[in-house]
């Protein structure tokens, strides 16, 4: 594959990056709302925030790094799956930003300081309010379970690609060489 068919090796990196934060986040927010009180539920609640922040530094180096770089033009496919692939696109972006900001205003309305991997506090994004804090506490679970969504949607379509189609289109995003 040539290298103006695949996505640069930065975009690569980002994109595999976030995937990983994301499904390790996600994966810790499930478990740590399961425990009990605990000083381990506490250190979880603590390394989900800092992968909250983490990730929402990566998505908008994701962002930018997208903004000012092309991509490789799209691969042929008929029309509505390529508008179905621009829109999963489109929500996913927006997801990276909103699971991550619901979640520091959560902690913020729940009078939770974020002091990111313990050393660099963040200021709070709003004061805190209890009922703002259930508000954002669901705001953050439900687009945390449709980014979910969103993910497996994406894996779903690119492995359709690959083992149905087999169009080569994983090949673009795979790091290594194609």
């Amino acid at each position: 594959m040539s290298p103006a068919t695949r996505y640069t090796p930065v975009a690569i990196a980002l994109h595999w990056l976030l995937a990983l934060a994301i499904v390790g986040a996600f994966g810790v927010g499930l478990y740590m709302t399961s425990l009990p009180f605990s000083p381990t539920r506490l250190k979880l609640y603590n390394w989900h925030k800092w992968a909250g922040v983490t990730i929402l530094a990566f998505s908008a180096l994701r962002l930018l790094w997208r903004l000012t770089h092309r991509p490789p033009a799209d691969a042929p496919m008929p029309a509505w799956q390529a508008r179905a692939a621009h829109v999963t696109h489109g929500l996913l972006y927006a997801a990276f930003f909103a699971v991550p900001l619901f979640g520091w205003a959560f902690s913020s309305a729940s009078g939770y300081p974020i002091v990111w991997f313990g050393v660099l506090p963040l200021p709070d994004l709003i004061g805190k309010d209890e009922a703002l804090a259930e508000t954002f506490k669901t705001l953050h679970k439900f687009a945390a379970y449709g980014l979910a969504a969103l993910v497996l949607a994406h894996v779903a379509g690119a492995l359709k690609h690959q083992f149905i189609d087999r169009d080569g289109l994983l090949s673009r995003m795979w790091p290594g060489r194609a």
